[in-house]
């Protein structure tokens, strides 16, 4: 239910970061992280973070090493922008970026002999990870994500804003109730049978 949640939390973000920029390009983006934009900047943060959560909790790590790896990176990134170190390919360019440099980052802290004493992780351990892509997680939530997207794309309106209020602008229950002028308890149960509707309609699609 817990990874479910996270994945509809995602969608309300992405198909809102759409509908907003619509129009925006990689070099439009880049250029608003260049000149430190807090909502280019907390967007590009927010849409990113959970692919490396993914790429970390899969490959031997915690939340906080995905935390602090993560933190990292995304100055790493920020950075070589600043520098003009980078230079986009296409739409995804930019966060593919951001990956890489999270990848390769996590490696060599695998690799490393203290997180290898401290967290029992041998070389054969290490080996096997490097024969898997740790990409593969990744495209595995990348699906989950276009799926539920599309998904919610069909949930009536009142369960879309419902669930955009509460995964994406991140309001309480209680908020939410009192701008609609409705009981908490009420608000909660319409929330649960909105995410059991939108649950039933990822599963039909991948039937």
């Amino acid at each position: 239910m817990l990874k479910f949640e996270i994945v509809v939390s995602f969608s309300c973000l992405a198909i809102n970061m759409r509908e907003a920029h619509k129009t925006n390009t990689q070099l439009q983006l880049i250029e608003a992280i260049k000149a430190n934009d807090q909502i280019a900047l907390k967007q590009f943060y927010m849409s990113n973070y959970h692919k490396i959560e993914a790429l970390v909790l899969k490959n031997s790590g915690s939340i906080d090493h995905a935390k602090d790896l993560y933190q990292d990176s995304f100055i790493a990134v920020w950075k070589n922008l600043k520098a003009n170190k980078f230079e986009p390919k296409n739409e995804t360019a930019l966060q593919g970026y951001l990956y890489q440099i999270a990848k390769n980052k996590w490696m060599d802290t695998l690799r490393s002999r203290t997180f290898k004493k401290t967290n029992g992780l041998t070389d054969e351990t290490l080996a096997k990870l490097k024969e898997k892509p740790v990409d593969d997680e990744i495209d595995t939530n990348e699906s989950d994500l276009n799926t539920t997207m599309n998904a919610f794309k069909n949930l009536g309106q009142p369960c879309k804003q419902l669930l955009t209020n509460f995964y994406y602008e991140k309001k309480s229950l209680r908020v939410i109730a009192s701008e609609l002028q409705l009981e908490e308890a009420s608000v909660r149960n319409k929330k649960y049978r909105c995410m059991e509707k939108l649950r039933n309609i990822v599963l039909s699609s991948k039937s």
